[in-house]
C-alpha cells in the first residue's frame, strides 16, 4: 500500500523534486525556454514555496523547495505554469512535461547538502560545464536569490569547492549521475551510507 502523501501545510518538510520533459525532448537547451523556466520558479517563490536550489538541464529540473501548500501543488504550479506560459509567451503547443514527478523528503542537514551538490554537480557530470559556477540554469551560480534552508536543515559549511569534496558521496559514479531523472540514486546512498538512509524517490502525479 502506498503510504499517506504528508501535507507539506502542516509538516513544513523540504524535498528534493525531479521532473522530466515529454519524451526527454531537450526543450531546456533552448534559451528562450530555461529562462521562462526559470522566470516561472521565481514568480512563485514565497506564495506556493520556498525556493533552495534548483537546476534547469536540457531534458529535466531538479529542484529543492519547501512547499506552503500541499507538495503537488507546488509542483503544479512550476509545471502548469510554465506550460501555460510556454503556450502564450512562445507560441508553443508542445506537450511539456511527462506526468508526474519524483520526490524525496530531505531529513537532515547531511541529506540536505548530499543532494545540493547533487544538483550543482550536475551540469559538470554531464559535461555542460567544466564548474557548477559556470552553468547559467543553476542556482550554483552567482547571483540568483534562494530562501535559505530551514533553520533545521542548515547545510554543513564546506571549507573546499564543491568538486574536490564529492569524492567520499556514495552516489558519485557516471551512471548514477548520467540516470534519466537523477533521483534513483536514493537507493544506492542508503545502501553505501546507513546514517543517511534516504528512501527511494516516489513518483506523483501533477
Amino acid at each position: 500500500m502506498r503510504p499517506t502523501r504528508e501535507h507539506a501545510t502542516s509538516n513544513g518538510q523540504t524535498y528534493m523534486v525531479t521532473s522530466s520533459t515529454w519524451g526527454r525532448r531537450a526543450l531546456f537547451s533552448r534559451d528562450v525556454w530555461a529562462k521562462l523556466l526559470i522566470d516561472t520558479l521565481y514568480h512563485y517563490r514565497g506564495s506556493a514555496y520556498l525556493l533552495h536550489d534548483f537546476v534547469v538541464m536540457p531534458d529535466h529540473i531538479h529542484v529543492i523547495l519547501t512547499p506552503k501548500t500541499s507538495l503537488e501543488k507546488a509542483v503544479q504550479f512550476i509545471k502548469g505554469g510554465f506550460s501555460y506560459r510556454a503556450k502564450k509567451e512562445l507560441g508553443s503547443n508542445l506537450e511539456v512535461w511527462q506526468k508526474g514527478f519524483s520526490d524525496h523528503r530531505i531529513r537532515d542537514a547531511s541529506d540536505y547538502r548530499i543532494h545540493q551538490i547533487y544538483i550543482q554537480q550536475n551540469p559538470v557530470r554531464r559535461h555542460l560545464c567544466e564548474m557548477a559556477e559556470e552553468y547559467p540554469c543553476s542556482s550554483a551560480r552567482p547571483g540568483f536569490d534562494l530562501d535559505p534552508a530551514p533553520q533545521w536543515l542548515k547545510p554543513v559549511a564546506l571549507d573546499e569547492p564543491h568538486a574536490a569534496r564529492l569524492e567520499g558521496v556514495p552516489f558519485q559514479n557516471d551512471a548514477l549521475f548520467g540516470a534519466p531523472e537523477g533521483a534513483p540514486f536514493q537507493s544506492k546512498i542508503a545502501s553505501a551510507n546507513a546514517k543517511i538512509a534516504p528512501t527511494g524517490p516516489k513518483n506523483k502525479t501533477a
